[in-house]
């Protein structure tokens, strides 16, 4: 008798341990729909898994796969001239040293970009904003990266007025990000038909702030983004769009990003980001 009880105990304890589980599975969150049909793949400073970043050859073979948009970063020379680079200083990505803000064009061009492609060696010059227009014009579009210099907005108007002189001031050939509020509402003033993203930096990610913000587009690290945030944006009709600073974990963070049904990768690897979303 006390054995059959002992049985009837234990399948009991099991039935209410499988309500338990399923009533969880059940509860937790499912990813929604994105806001886009097809997520968009964004050369995150060209092809840089091919060589090396920034330059207009990265740029030339991101563009023969047929991204989506050019990814690109500006920095300002103390002669008020657009360069596409990422950091503050030329140290990292050139045989040359100093903060770009402090230097001109001439001393900018005078440093290479330096770096190995299959196997060799190879320097080539720090482009301009201008000569990437130069060299892709219309047939590219741009997702392009604006930021304060010296706490301040000045590359905005130089920007925009670069824009215009390339027929490039409409949604559909560029759009405009920044981690800076200011820098984009400045940019709406300037040109109010370009489509903004405001950036949050990894561990920053502020979803109350980011949906109270009226830009369309929300970007951040991918380690920041779950699903409750995800539908969260794309429930007020927000693209988000992914960025990974671990390029060692950058496969299985858009993997992840897959799941959760994010609307654009900014990637370091466009053929296997291409490969992930079927393309």
């Amino acid at each position: 008798m006390f054995k059959k009880r002992k049985i009837m105990l234990f399948g009991i304890l099991i039935v209410l341990l499988l309500g338990v589980f399923g009533f969880l599975e059940k509860s937790k969150p499912v990813a929604e729909p994105g806001i886009v049909a097809t997520p968009k793949i964004f050369a995150h400073r060209g092809a840089i898994d091919q060589f090396n970043e920034s330059t207009i050859t990265s740029y030339k073979i991101a563009s023969k796969q047929n991204v989506d948009a050019l990814e690109l970063d500006l920095r300002m020379t103390k002669d008020n001239v657009l360069i596409v680079m990422h950091d503050e200083t030329i140290d990292r990505t050139t045989n040359g040293t100093g903060r770009v803000s402090d230097l001109t064009i001439r001393e900018i061009k005078s440093n290479f970009t330096l770096g190995q492609y299959n196997g060799e060696i190879t320097m080539e010059e720090i482009p301009t904003l201008a000569e990437v227009f130069q060299t892709f014009g219309s047939k590219q579009k741009y997702y392009i990266e604006t930021r304060l210099v010296y706490g301040e907005t000045v590359m905005e108007e130089v920007l925009v007025k670069l824009l215009a002189d390339y027929h490039l001031l409409n949604k559909e050939q560029v759009a405009i990000q920044s981690f800076s509020e200011r820098s984009l509402e400045k940019m709406e003033t300037l040109a109010p038909d370009l489509r903004l993203t405001l950036l949050f930096k990894k561990g920053e990610f502020d979803l109350e702030k980011a949906l109270e913000v009226d830009f369309p587009v929300i970007g951040m690290e991918s380690t920041d983004a779950n699903v409750k945030i995800i539908n969260a944006l794309h429930s007020q009709g927000k693209e988000v769009h992914v960025f990974f600073n671990d390029l060692e974990t950058m496969e299985e963070q858009q993997e992840k990003m897959k799941e959760l049904n994010i609307d654009g990768y900014f990637t370091d690897n466009i053929s296997f980001t291409k490969r992930l979303l079927g393309e």
